[in-house]
């Protein structure tokens, strides 16, 4: 199987490699950019693969793939971030599988994850998606109102606000800096006004096509699917 799959050890080479180049470009530290490896529709044996490469940190779209390969991510004491739309009537399961939820779009999604979360004992880590480009086929928060979900989940006692996460307008082209740069000045906002139970240290933004751009943008995390795992399989 190691075979098989020989070239995801390769893409994650070349990814790092390159996020190491970008980093040296803008004159960050690489040290300073989590590269997560999106594994959504991928089996297992390509995970274990992509982990034996330096995958540290993976991400899974929907609670039932979290569930499925749960014995992995725990077998290997590796983290998982849910980071695809989340239906309120899912979180009850995620206590267990994951600590951190990067897809918060709305207050009642907060609200449910506070609830689920507070019964299990226990205090989930989570990032605000943004619509930056506020398009009406994508969920998020808009921009504009960030500031004030921000300061209402400041009284929360079962979660923290650890960042933000977005996914900008289409194309791998460079005019997607300005939604990047946009998603920057927010963190920092954000961060300036020190408030309780708000702790910046994710900013989530980059993927396969774009992270080079999100990066010289103050990205603190990318997250890599195809890049690593190549073409998705949706009939698994």
């Amino acid at each position: 199987m190691e075979n098989i799959y020989s070239y995801v050890a390769e893409n994650v080479k070349r990814v790092q490699d390159e996020i190491n180049e970008v980093c040296a470009k803008y004159g960050r530290n690489p040290e300073d950019v989590i590269l997560m490896g999106v594994s959504k529709t991928q089996p297992v044996e390509k995970l274990e693969v992509a982990y034996n490469a330096g995958i540290k940190l993976f991400g899974e779209n929907r609670v039932q793939e979290l569930v499925q390969k749960a014995g992995f991510f725990s077998s290997h004491n590796v983290p998982c971030h849910i980071i695809g739309t989340l239906q309120t009537n899912k979180v009850k399961y995620l206590p267990p599988l994951t600590d951190t939820i990067q897809s918060v779009n709305s207050l009642k999604l907060a609200n449910e994850i506070e609830k689920q979360y507070g019964k299990a004992g226990k205090k989930a880590n989570i990032c605000l998606e943004i619509n930056i480009g506020d398009e009406d086929s994508k969920s998020g928060i808009p921009y504009g109102q960030a500031m004030e979900l921000v300061h209402q989940l400041s009284e929360y006692k079962n979660l923290t606000v650890k960042g933000l996460m977005c996914i900008p307008p289409i194309d791998a082209t460079e005019e997607v800096r300005k939604y990047f740069a946009q998603m920057h000045k927010l963190f920092v906002d954000i961060s300036s006004k020190k408030l309780d139970n708000i702790d910046m240290c994710i900013l989530s933004m980059g993927m396969s096509g774009d992270y080079p751009w999100a990066i010289a943008e103050g990205s603190t995390l990318v997250r890599v699917g195809t890049g690593i795992f190549g073409q998705r399989n949706y009939n698994l």
